[in-house]
């Protein structure tokens, strides 16, 4: 979720790392003219001692040098009426006729004291470094530090419940109906929870009904089915023998839909094989490839497995590359992988269009534009997905070089 704990982490940060800004430039900036106002005016005395009204302008001069360089300051007297009496550095304006009091001034070229001495005349400096006292900036940062030392662990702790109910959401959108979040707390975040997993039971509850619903009328479906079977072999003669054919294919192509619907639904609530043997893979693809009239090549390799559900795949596979490759030659391959190993089926036929090749193992979706010879009933690549699932494995359909498809079943050596 791109690291949720952190950007809420660093808002807190960045909040208080602005609000310390502004309070430190507040401090540093703004005056404090009503408790700075008596130190001013006791500072203007002791000046005053030192530049008596009397002297002479050279006494006062120097004076006022010494004065710019113990307080590195531009310093500017100026008499009463504003008159310029001596100057160190940058002469400084005037101050307005309404100024009767020390204290700070604020204007362009920066903060500004002015000094009203006993006698009424002026002392306006401006420090090249002002000074203030670095308590309240120390309090600032230990607050910030505080703040932000606290605040990790109680975003981290928001972030983390909320990872974890991520992590069950993409296990429930993957199949796993079992996928449930701990509820923790009783805020948002525990209420989201609790809502995840009343809506993760009803959908368990609806996928089982709908299965065991599937399971049970393809299972009752088989006893019409044989004995619209038997009815047909029992009619008498040989009237209309293309209709019979007709109809016994029907019934097959039906037959066969209920089987494929009945393993289906078996294999969805599978966790894992029932039955599970040593299987030499080779050996069982050619042995399937032979009674499609094709050859199998490759290496010897034996991996655990169901070999019933392995000669189904391999079936499916057959049958759905003699459907659509229109004649072409079908290939039948067996490699070892460092995981277990990979079968392969290809053939020359038209292909897949890209955009397709992961559709097609949809249950009844049939590719546009590829020919078919009407047979299939639109499941067989289904099963072949959920059969190499329940081998540890994964299916895919990709381009053959040179024109054609080719589908690659990767089985784990030991089955899930």
């Amino acid at each position: 979720m791109r690291r949720l704990y952190l950007q809420v982490y660093l808002a807190f940060v960045g909040v208080l790392l602005l609000f310390a800004a502004l309070m430190a430039l507040a401090w540093w900036v703004l005056p404090e003219e009503g408790r700075e106002r008596p130190h001013l005016d006791a500072l203007a005395g002791l000046i005053a001692e030192s530049l008596p009204a009397q002297a002479t302008g050279d006494v006062v001069q120097r004076r006022v040098q010494d004065l710019a360089a113990r307080f590195d300051a531009d310093l500017t007297l100026r008499a009463a009426d504003g008159a310029l009496l001596a100057a160190v550095g940058e002469a400084l304006p005037a101050l307005p006729p309404e100024r009767t009091t020390s204290g700070w001034l604020h204007g362009r070229g920066g903060p500004r004291v002015a000094l009203r001495l006993p006698d009424g005349r002026w002392l306006v400096a401006r420090f090249q470094h002002r000074y203030r006292p670095p308590g309240l900036l120390i309090a600032l940062l230990a607050l910030a530090a505080a703040v932000a030392l606290g605040a990790y662990p109680l975003a981290r702790r928001i972030t983390r419940r909320l990872e974890r109910l991520q992590v069950r959401v993409e296990a429930l959108g993957a199949g796993d109906l079992t996928a449930r979040v701990e509820v923790e707390g009783r805020d948002e975040v525990a209420e989201l929870a609790r809502s995840f997993n009343h809506a993760a039971e009803r959908i368990a509850q609806l996928v089982g009904g709908h299965k065991t619903l599937l399971a049970h009328v393809s299972h009752e479906l088989r006893t019409p089915l044989a004995r619209m079977r038997m009815a047909l072999e029992l009619l008498p003669g040989n009237e209309r023998p293309e209709l019979k054919a007709k109809l016994g294919k029907d019934i097959g192509e039906l037959d066969g839909l209920i089987g494929e619907l009945l393993l289906a639904s078996r294999l969805d609530v599978l966790e894992g094989l029932t039955r599970a043997e040593e299987v030499e893979l080779l050996a069982l693809a050619a042995e399937e490839a032979a009674e499609h009239g094709v050859q199998a090549a490759g290496e010897r390799v034996t991996i655990q497995g169901d070999p019933r559900l392995l000669r189904r795949l391999l079936r499916n596979l057959l049958q759905n590359a003699r459907r659509y490759a229109a004649g072409a030659a079908v290939e039948v391959s067996v490699r070892p992988l460092p995981s277990g190993a990979r079968l392969s089926v290809a053939d020359r036929g038209p292909g897949v269009p890209a955009a397709e090749r992961e559709r097609i193992f949809e249950p009844f979706y049939r590719p546009p534009g590829l020919p078919e010879t009407g047979e299939g009933v639109g499941l067989g690549l289904a099963l072949v997905r959920q059969i190499a699932a329940r081998h540890g494995g994964t299916a895919r359909c990709l381009a053959r070089d040179g024109g054609g498809t080719v589908f690659e079943v990767d089985l784990a050596k030991e089955a899930a």
